[in-house]
């Protein structure tokens, strides 16, 4: 009887022992925040009206008003210019959660990602309702989608009195900053998630690959010192990463945690609340950023499922410092020893060369520019060529003009590309009008900008033996023997 009674304890010890063990490696519930359920979940909520980032103010009010039985609305103030910035209140936890987005008014990923969340967390009666359960008995969420609404409007990144929002914490010059600081000291909340985007020449520190998701648990003081309140942030974030090394591996940086006096993400840390900075950067073919939004709705749901569970705290702070740092070494395209005229002679250089996107209404162009030139050996390519032995040639314009960019399609463009011209000359339409081809087409002008030289137009051709073997037109690659698809976004000069 008694060695029966101490065989049941042992086993009841086991079992004990392996459930802690397992709540304590991955929390109550381990699979409701699994990859393969935040991106179902992703799949099935992604809110259809936002289709690309540049959206403004009023795209997202009627999408606000959707949520209105589900949420509690607060209309916190007004912009600048009179725009309304509302925050959406969900939950009916002990553990305050506040969500902030769009500081910079052309960074809008991560808003495109909480009207996602949005959709997930009002609907009911699928296979995430343990999920929702979860986060709605534990947390108190407070989502504030666009800090900087008039910013939005332009896409661009300052506020209307051009004042860079991340900077006005503690002088609050601006309406807006004034509302985010009393939006947090009103709400006190115990976490904060800090949402941006990065250029998208940040990689991941000796490594080619784009930082597509930049982190950060920013810093109090100037010693950068870790508290409670600091390791609350580096732990949540490592478990963000686990997530995100599923999904893309080797596509996450870690910023500089220097302590910024002025910066928002630094004093609400100051202030007690863990304050998690995520920044989207790039990812290839993503333009639009749209792979990227789901991978912020993944990994904000599956920081929320870690604070409701208080799951983060099996992670350490180590893990955290051991996340590459970000760099700043990509650039578009890497022509690498491309012979350059200079005085009858030629010289062997390195081209690094960005392009740059300025918005037109609701869509964007690119005009590329060399970056640096000389030895670029510690720069990466997004893409890259071996130039060893072309010749940096110019290019012409064509002598006729079309009556209208219509006229010309992406065969008549390359073969005038083959010929040696890089651009053609319209009669009709207007300055500015956006285009496609892979050929630069003027109307208010008979020439075109081109060079080789730091902060030049990229507009020239590469050439061996005397023939013309790529043109590089506007920072984009054209192989002319072996042309692949490619999307090309210019206007009209």
């Amino acid at each position: 009887m008694k060695a029966n009674s101490t065989q049941s304890i042992s086993l009841f010890l086991l079992f004990l022992i392996s459930v802690l063990s397992c709540k304590t490696a991955t929390g109550p519930i381990a699979d409701t925040s699994s990859v393969a359920t935040l991106e179902s979940a992703y799949s099935k909520f992604k809110e259809p009206a936002i289709t690309h980032r540049r959206f403004k103010h009023a795209d997202l009010q009627p999408l606000i008003q959707k949520h209105k039985d589900s949420f509690q609305l607060t209309k916190l103030g007004e912009s600048v210019e009179g725009r309304s910035l509302t925050s959406l209140g969900w939950g009916e936890g002990k553990t305050k959660v506040l969500l902030w987005s769009q500081m910079h008014g052309n960074e809008s990923t991560a808003t495109m990602s909480l009207f996602d969340l949005f959709n997930f967390l009002e609907a009911s009666g699928d296979e995430y309702d343990e999920l929702r359960g979860l986060l709605k008995t534990n947390l108190d969420l407070k989502f504030i989608p666009m800090i900087n609404p008039d910013g939005a409007e332009a896409f661009k990144r300052r506020n209307a009195i051009d004042i860079d929002l991340n900077r006005d914490a503690i002088s609050q010059i601006s309406p807006e900053a004034v509302i985010l600081k009393g939006a947090r000291d009103d709400f006190e909340p115990e976490f904060g998630f800090n949402l941006h985007d990065q250029q998208i020449y940040y990689n991941a520190s000796g490594s080619a690959k784009q930082a597509t998701i930049s982190v950060l648990a920013p810093a109090y003081n100037y010693a950068t010192d870790v508290n409670d309140v600091r390791t609350r942030a580096m732990q949540t974030i490592v478990g963000m990463n686990e997530v995100l090394q599923q999904v893309v591996p080797g596509h996450v940086g870690k910023y500089n945690d220097a302590f910024e006096p002025r910066a928002f993400g630094d004093n609400i840390t100051k202030w007690g609340t863990s304050t998690i900075l995520i920044e989207s950067g790039g990812y290839p073919n993503d333009p639009d950023k749209q792979y990227i939004r789901q991978l912020n709705f993944m990994i904000i749901l599956n920081a929320l499922e870690q604070i409701a569970t208080r799951s983060y705290e099996q992670y350490s702070t180590e893990e955290y410092f051991s996340i590459p740092d970000n760099d700043l070494q990509l650039v578009d395209l890497l022509l690498n020893e491309v012979q350059i005229p200079v005085n009858g002679k030629y010289f062997p250089v390195d081209l690094a060369i960005r392009r740059r996107d300025s918005s037109s209404g609701d869509t964007y162009y690119m005009t590329g520019s060399v970056d640096d030139l000389g030895d670029m050996q510690v720069y990466y390519g997004m893409e890259e060529l071996d130039a060893t032995g072309l010749k940096y040639a110019e290019g012409k314009v064509y002598d006729l003009a079309f009556e209208a960019v219509s006229e010309i399609d992406e065969a008549k463009a390359m073969d005038l590309l083959k010929q040696g011209y890089l651009a053609v000359k319209v009669k009709n339409g207007a300055k500015g009008d956006l285009h496609q081809l892979p050929i630069l087409v003027l109307k208010s002008t008979d020439s075109f900008s081109a060079g080789w030289k730091t902060g030049e137009s990229t507009n020239f051709f590469l050439e061996k033996d005397g023939k013309r073997k790529y043109a590089v037109l506007n920072g984009y690659l054209i192989d002319l023997e072996n042309p692949k698809d490619q999307e090309f976004k210019q206007r009209v000069y």
